[in-house]
Formats: C-alpha cells, structure tokens, sequence
C-alpha cells in the first residue's frame, strides 16, 4: 500500500506537480467553507491558495462538512492538501492546495464550527450547500419554517443544523463578542444567491432575535456571485491515474478543466483578498454575468444531460460530438441569448464558442446523469426563465421546450433502451406519483406542470408553453430522443 499524500512526503514528489511555495504554518483560517465539495476544492480554495501564494497568509480556508465526514476522512490525514488535475485533451496539470488547513463534520460538533466562524481572524464565510440547502421555499423564497432542522434550528440555535442556522448562529456570536460580521458568500449555481442566503439568514434571525437580524441587515453583507468551472465527479480510475503519477495515494482530488470564472459583486463587510489580481471579477451588478451563464452554460448542460442520457451517451462530450446534437445546442443558444442582455466585456459568440469547446473536452469524463441530478432546483432559472422571456415577446421556444420535455420524460425513470435508473431529485418521490398514472403525452405534461415549485403559474398556465413542451414530448416517447433530435434540427431552416 502507498503513503497518503501529507505534508512529509512533499519533498518526495515529482517536480513537475506544483507545490504550495509559502509557509502553511503561518496561515490565518480567514474562510470557513460550508459544503466542502469537489467544486469548491476546484475554484474557490484554488483563488485562496491563489492569494495566500502571493503573500497575504490571511485567506486559509477550514472547510466544514454540514452532512457527512467522506471530505474529512480524505483530507484531515493529508493535512488538508489535495491535488487538482487540470485535464485539457491529452494534457494534465497537477498542482497540490494548501489552503485548506482542515475540515469539520458540523453534525460532530455543531458548537465547534459556530465558535471558528466567530472567531475575530474569519473574514468571509463561503458556501456550496446547493439549491436545497438554503432551505427556502421555491415558490414564495420565504424561510421553510415546517422544514424540521429548520424548526429545530428556531427552537434552539446552540446546535445548528442548517447553513442559514450556522451562519445566523455565528453572527449572533460576533455580535455578542463586539465584532463585525463577516462577509457571506454563496458560491451556489442558483439565480440571486446572495440574496437568498440573505433572505434566510434574515428570516432566521428575526424569528430568533429582531434585534440581531437588524444588525446583520445594517451592517452584513451578501454579495451576489456567479461561479464557473466544470468539475466532474471522481472516480477510483482517477485516483489510481494520480498515485501512478504522484508516487502517493490522494484520497482528495478533485478533476477539472482548465476555464475558471468568479464574478463577485462588490459588496463586503470588512477586509477580502485583493480579488483583482487573482483572476476575480468584481463588478457592482452579477445578474447579467449570472443570466447568460445560466441559461447558456447551465441550460444547455441540462438539455445534453436530458436528450443526451435518454439516448444512453454516458459523457457531455460523447453527447455534442453527434452532429445534430451540436446543432440543437446551437439552437438553443439562439433562443436563448435573445433573451439576454451582456454585460460590457462578454461577446456572446466568442463565448458560445468556448463553451463548445469545453464540452467537446473528452478528458473531462463529465457525466450526463450527474448534471441531470437535482434537475427540479435547476429547470426554473436553466430553461423556464428563457421560456417565459421569448413567449412574452411572442418568439417561439421549439428548442427550449425539447430540452423542457425531456425533464419530463426523464421522469419515468427508464432511458429509450428500457434500461431504469434512479431519478435523483429532491421532488422526484412527488413528480414519480404525477406521472405513475400513466396517460399520453398531454396528460403527463400537464400533470408535471402542476408543480409550482418548478413551473411558475403564469409560465404553466400558458397555452403556447403546454403545447411545445407536449408536442416534444409526444417526440420523444414516438421517436427516441437521439431521433428526436435529429428530426428537429433537420426542421431548422439552412444557414
């Protein structure tokens, strides 16, 4: 059996891997990461190793599991290094982080992590806990006051349970102590995400304490952000291909491409890393970065995950490497960069460009039925929003409402080979009980538009929407998705 990677074997491995150049003795634990994640291992803890490589030791990140010990059972006995493997094509990358000092498990000791968070060197507070775990309520964005941690976390806030419950915990903490809050920064892929950590942590607080919650209110802060990088699962092949490179076992690394991009809004409640020089944006408005990352980037992924793994393609790339699968995505990019306003310093079709060529990354290894997961927190700010935009402006949403069908008829559970798989969503107990009654296409579509939590009502109750979407779905029960697809785009007028 080989060493783990640590901290003694750093002088043992190959020179070609790049190795933290500072002393991790001397760092501060200036970030406390909810949701320690392959993502966040791949983008935020990669900018603070940025910052702390530059010489301000004041960003260390601990890192805090809010469910279960898998991330600190892989990076605490490698004192918090991991490797990250950029994978470009036959290229790989290999640089070790170290700006993870150490990871939590919050459900261990819930009193632990809330004293670190209010501890006077935490500046930023980051989050990945997903759409879920803001535990808001999808159709009116109030705090799920029935949702029992929440409930627990209202009745006694000495052990928390929830990402809001820690963060307003930690806040009242500060408060008591005489210091400032820190900042909070959700690094989810959700719409607005500075504004709903906010809207929960409000709404907890002011359950809890009025006074508190005017406090944060005054003198918190939220920014909005959009993040972006493309990291796919890790597999035991991957481990295996990094120990043969390495010489040493890495239980955490994580795999990725090489794109990066965080946009932050400039907003914060006391010191932060010096963002520009890190390869951050900060910018005074997130949304028109966030909007055309959504429903280009994260819409199109969500339509290959769909189309793609109904037609049993295991990877993105295997997915747009099918000619009339590419062309559908560039179909639906057209409908939906109509819908987009860019910000100053985006060209959308240099964009669109480079996002074809990050999916077409056979490296990456990024699976259709990871994206497909969760799909009913994804569909409404993914597809619906640009649904509701070109339908308000009269404009047809053929493309979009395939890839809408296709949330639809994954569902069922079962691919068009008639192999079943799991449908792995929070509401999928509830869309299995809508559509487990069988009927055509228009029964079926109308039964998953009933849903509020994932169609809005104006959007469900349009005639025009309810028609596509079934008409594609009718598609793809006939047809296939694979042929569906391709009997779309054979539909598009020649360029």
């Amino acid at each position: 059996m080989s060493p783990r990677l640590s901290a003694s074997v750093l002088g043992a491995l190959p020179p070609a891997v790049a190795q933290p150049a500072y002393d991790r003795a001397a760092v501060k634990t200036g970030v406390v990461h909810l949701g320690v994640g392959a993502f966040h291992r791949a983008h935020q803890a990669v900018v603070f190793d940025d910052a702390l490589a530059a010489g301000d030791l004041r960003w260390g990140v601990l890192g805090a599991s809010l469910r279960s010990p898998g991330v600190r059972d892989q990076l605490n006995p490698q004192d918090g290094l991991y490797s990250v493997v950029v994978r470009d094509g036959d290229r790989r990358d290999v640089r070790l982080i170290g700006a993870i000092q150490s990871v939590l498990v919050a459900p261990e000791d819930p009193a632990a992590l809330v004293a670190a968070m209010a501890h006077s060197d935490v500046h930023m507070v980051t989050l990945t806990v997903t759409e879920k775990g803001y535990r808001l309520d999808p159709a009116s964005g109030a705090l799920m006051i029935d949702d029992p941690d929440v409930a627990a976390d209202l009745s006694d806030l000495s052990a928390p349970r929830t990402a809001p419950g820690f963060v307003t915990a930690a806040l009242a903490a500060r408060r008591a102590a005489g210091l400032p809050p820190f900042t909070v920064v959700s690094c989810d892929n959700v719409p607005h995400n500075g504004a709903r950590i906010r809207q929960a942590v409000l709404d907890m607080a002011g359950r809890i304490d009025p006074g508190l919650r005017d406090w944060i209110e005054a003198h918190g802060a939220f920014p909005q952000t959009m993040v972006d990088r493309i990291v796919p699962a890790t597999t035991p092949d991957d481990v295996a291909a990094n120990k043969a490179l390495l010489g040493v076992t890495d239980q955490g690394m994580v795999k990725t491409e090489p794109f990066t991009q965080w946009v932050i809004e400039d907003r914060f409640a006391g010191p932060r890393p010096a963002f520009e020089s890190l390869g951050v944006q900060v910018t005074a408005d997130v949304a028109p970065w966030e909007d055309a990352k959504l429903r280009l980037l994260n819409g199109a992924h969500s339509a290959i995950a769909y189309l793609g793994g109904l037609a049993g393609l295991t990877y993105v790339d295997q997915v747009v490497a099918i000619p009339a699968y590419a062309r559908f995505v560039e179909a639906l990019w057209d409908e939906a960069e109509s819908t987009l306003s860019p910000p100053p310093g985006l060209d959308v079709p240099t964009y669109r460009g480079e996002l074809m060529r990050r999916f077409a990354n056979s490296a990456l290894q990024h699976r259709t039925y990871q994206i497909a997961m969760d799909g009913s927190q994804k569909l409404p700010q993914r597809l619906l929003a640009a649904c509701a935009a070109r339908l308000e402006n009269d404009q047809p949403i053929d493309a979009l409402a395939l890839a809408v069908a296709g949330w639809v008829r994954w569902q069922d559970g079962v691919d068009d080979a008639g192999d079943a798989f799991t449908v792995d969503d929070p509401l999928a107990p509830e869309t299995a009980r809508l559509v487990g009654g069988g009927g055509g296409s228009a029964v079926r579509v109308a039964a998953l538009l009933s849903l509020s939590a994932v169609f809005p009502p104006a959007l469900a109750a349009d005639a025009r929407f309810a028609k596509a979407v079934t008409d594609a779905h009718l598609a793809l029960v006939e047809r296939g998705a694979e042929s569906a697809v391709e009997a779309f785009v054979e539909s598009l007028p020649r360029p």
